[in-house]
């Protein structure tokens, strides 16, 4: 009794061996696994999350790239413009043009942001996914809009329609980008919910209730050291006996 409590003190743990509860140790295993898978699958939903957070990061700046480009198809259009005034206003256009291309390219640990791909997210400890939404830089909207000019009045105006068809794009994307984090952010939730609770049963089943064990060492310490005075006791005992004897 003494050196099974003083060993569930020193480790925490009422299961010390196999025996003190087979089927105790089966379902804390079992408990352990899930709850490492329920980490992992946490860890997941956070790298999509920051995924998903750097593509609007992205997105945001490309909306002011458009916001700039709609402008100045706009003032490309005063009539008290030359076609030498539309030409810088052009170069500007084609710079931010380029600019929104170049944001198409980007990479997050090597995985494309903008190349439209859906991807899907672990949500839970068995493997379960979600498919969050894509965003396509490459997409016609956007590149059509990049690839106009405002060098005339004519181009100036069709370059508007093309950046307002983008804009609207951009609208939906970044409003897709929003459902995704706020589906991730929910599983992510839930998961945490669960891991908490799954560690709590598994503590009932395995953790060591200190005060209850410190008294039961306190009371088989007890019992050895009255043994133990006992046995020397009897042996003195027997010490007087052999010296009567004697």
């Amino acid at each position: 009794m003494l050196s099974k409590s003083l060993g569930r003190l020193s480790s925490g743990s009422k299961l010390t061996s196999p025996q003190d509860d087979a089927a105790g140790l089966a379902v804390s295993v079992r408990f352990d696994a899930q709850v490492s898978r329920i980490g992992a699958a946490i860890s997941n939903l956070g790298n999509a999350t920051s995924f998903n957070q750097t593509q609007d990061g992205y997105l945001s700046k490309v909306g002011k790239a458009l916001d700039r480009m709609s402008e100045l198809s706009v003032l490309s259009q005063d009539v008290t413009k030359s076609d030498s005034d539309r030409s810088l206003y052009n170069a500007e256009f084609t710079q931010l043009g380029s600019y929104v291309n170049d944001i198409a390219t980007k990479q997050f640990n090597g995985v494309n942001l903008f190349d439209g791909t859906a991807l899907n997210v672990t949500t839970d400890g068995d493997g379960s996914t979600v498919a969050t939404s894509g965003v396509n830089l490459a997409a016609s909207a956007y590149t059509t809009a990049t690839g106009s000019t405002v060098d005339t009045a004519a181009n100036a105006a069709t370059a508007l329609t093309n950046v307002k068809a983008a804009i609207d794009q951009l609208s939906t994307d970044r409003a897709n980008l929003g459902a995704n984090l706020s589906v991730m952010g929910s599983y992510s939730a839930q998961l945490s919910v669960l891991s908490d609770n799954l560690s709590q049963a598994n503590s009932r089943i395995k953790d060591v209730d200190v005060a209850q064990e410190s008294t039961n060492f306190a009371k088989a310490n007890i019992l050895v050291q009255a043994d133990t005075a006992m046995l020397a006791q009897a042996n003195s005992s027997s010490q007087s006996v052999m010296k009567l004897m004697q």
